[in-house]
């Protein structure tokens, strides 16, 4: 058995699942976390939960999560469980790349979302959901994955929540306090329940590549000072709360990738271009990192990990997206890459993204899923042999 292989966090959702998800995804008159909404939903979820756990113990997965199962998506179930936030459905739905690489590709629509009052992470619904997977799991390791504070942040300020006569935050930097306040509640209630891995998935980074075609920010007439200052921002908030997690002692990770909803993706930019910021200057403990295609560039970019020798990096050089298995020589080779430039043990291996960032999921079966990491699994033991 390898600990070399991770998964980032969420799989396939079985079709009984899914039945309440898509009632969910289209009604708005209902309220988080749904149980009340739709009979049968709780213990069908719980169900599921357990099942899923099972099976990642049974194919031999070191750090388990609830499969996402909880989740509609990836990210706003967690703003959904603050106090202070209503969802609604929104005039249209984030826009991917189609398979074609140039068409648009429209979500779900059910991502509005509106400040009522101050942000409050106290009492979570998330907490007694990771209490339920630490049962579940038992002796096993487990993490629980949320969105960065950049990434809603992001969200948040670009939305129409800021000013005006009745908003609770009047301006950019009353957001990013409340917004810090909330996190740091929910972060030391996981830390109180025993939570020892907290992961921050990020998909904004690479907004901040001067090499990504899909990026308001690059073009003519952009002043590239605001540009990498609204970065510089995104890094703080985050690092504020890294801090504050580390000063409870949880192990903070991150997840970084372009956007995986329906098997598509959201847009370019290479590691690179954004090295300097995004992966010198975050302190995490460990960076889960997109490089399954050639959109992440060079794996040169990882040389401003060698001055942070207790820092891990996991290579999503495995492709969530694919129903087929992936090119195991293409992998051996840029984990070579890699180990030439940070130590092989401080490596890890991964697939890019998870395989249901929202609850439709990529266009695989579960049996290719598992197949997928049963691959992975058996590369990461070739390659650094049992490590646990």
């Amino acid at each position: 058995m390898t600990d070399k292989f991770q998964i980032v966090g969420s799989l396939l959702r079985p079709d009984e699942l899914l039945k309440y998800k898509t009632q969910i995804e289209h009604n708005d008159d209902i309220q988080y976390p749904f149980y009340e909404n739709y009979e049968g939903y709780e213990k069908c979820e719980t169900e599921a939960i357990k099942q899923v756990v099972a099976k990642e113990i049974e194919h031999n997965l070191s750090v388990v999560t609830d499969g996402e199962f909880s989740k509609s998506m990836w990210h706003l179930d967690f703003v959904w469980g603050f106090g202070g936030v209503k969802r609604y459905i929104a005039d249209h739905g984030y826009f991917f790349r189609d398979v074609d690489g140039t068409s648009k590709y429209e979500t779900r629509k059910d991502i509005g979302l509106r400040i009522t009052d101050k942000l409050s992470g106290k009492n979570h619904h998330f907490i007694p959901l990771f209490q339920q997977l630490q049962d579940t799991a038992g002796e096993q390791q487990t993490k629980l994955c949320v969105p960065s504070p950049s990434h809603i942040f992001g969200e948040l300020s670009w939305s129409d929540n800021i000013g005006g006569t009745d908003a609770v935050y009047q301006n950019i930097q009353e957001l990013k306090e409340g917004l810090v306040i909330a996190y740091k509640e929910f972060v030391e209630e996981f830390a109180a329940v025993g939570g020892k891995i907290l992961q921050f998935d990020d998909c904004l980074w690479e907004l901040f590549a001067d090499d990504n075609p899909n990026s308001p920010f690059t073009g003519e007439n952009i002043n590239q000072d605001e540009v990498k200052g609204l970065a510089t921002e995104f890094i703080d908030i985050n690092n504020t709360v890294i801090d504050f997690g580390h000063s409870l002692g949880l192990k903070m990770w991150t997840h970084n990738c372009r956007g995986n909803y329906d098997s598509r993706n959201m847009g370019g930019g290479s590691y690179a271009k954004i090295a300097n910021l995004f992966l010198k200057q975050l302190k995490y403990d460990r960076f889960f990192l997109e490089w399954d295609d050639d959109r992440a560039g060079s794996i040169e970019a990882l040389e401003v990990f060698k001055d942070r020798p207790e820092t891990e990096i996991v290579l999503g050089l495995l492709s969530s997206k694919t129903s087929t298995l992936d090119d195991e020589a293409r992998v051996v080779r840029l984990l070579d890459e890699a180990s030439k430039i940070i130590d092989k043990d401080r490596l890890l291996l991964s697939h890019q993204c998870g395989f249901a960032s929202c609850d439709g999921g990529n266009e695989l079966s579960e049996a290719q899923q598992w197949a997928k990491i049963d691959q992975g699994q058996k590369i990461a033991k070739q390659y650094w042999g049992s490590t646990v």
